[in-house]
């Protein structure tokens, strides 16, 4: 069973930049993608970016897109969360999720606070 486990958030100003990175366990590690998700206090999980674990073709969500860039290291079943030019919407719990070929995504990570404060 593969467990995720996400390091990385914290306290910046806005304009700053953070890099989260999650690293999954589990033996013949293979997926499909690989992805970020936020959640916001009071406001339901949303998309943030994906990658084709294979391909390394990646997927946005328009309010990041041009400011955060997710790359993976498939030697240590490894995918990170390159965040620049953070604003204070980008608050949020940040969790990575596995999506295994042919499903969605079914494996989360405990999640990683990132709180950007001007």
């Amino acid at each position: 069973q593969v467990q995720l486990v996400e390091s990385g958030g914290g306290l910046v100003r806005t304009g700053g930049s953070l890099r989260l990175s999650c690293t999954a366990s589990g033996r013949a590690f293979s997926p499909h993608a690989m992805g970020w998700f936020r959640q916001a206090p009071g406001k339901g999980r949303e998309f943030v970016a994906d990658i084709d674990w294979s391909l390394g073709i990646a997927v946005y969500a328009d309010a990041v897109t041009g400011r955060f860039t997710i790359s993976r290291d498939n030697a240590k079943n490894t995918v990170y969360l390159q965040m620049n030019s953070l604003k204070n919407e980008d608050t949020a719990l940040y969790y990575c999720a596995v999506s295994p070929v042919g499903k969605g995504y079914d494996t989360w990570g405990q999640g990683t606070q990132v709180t950007v404060s001007s």
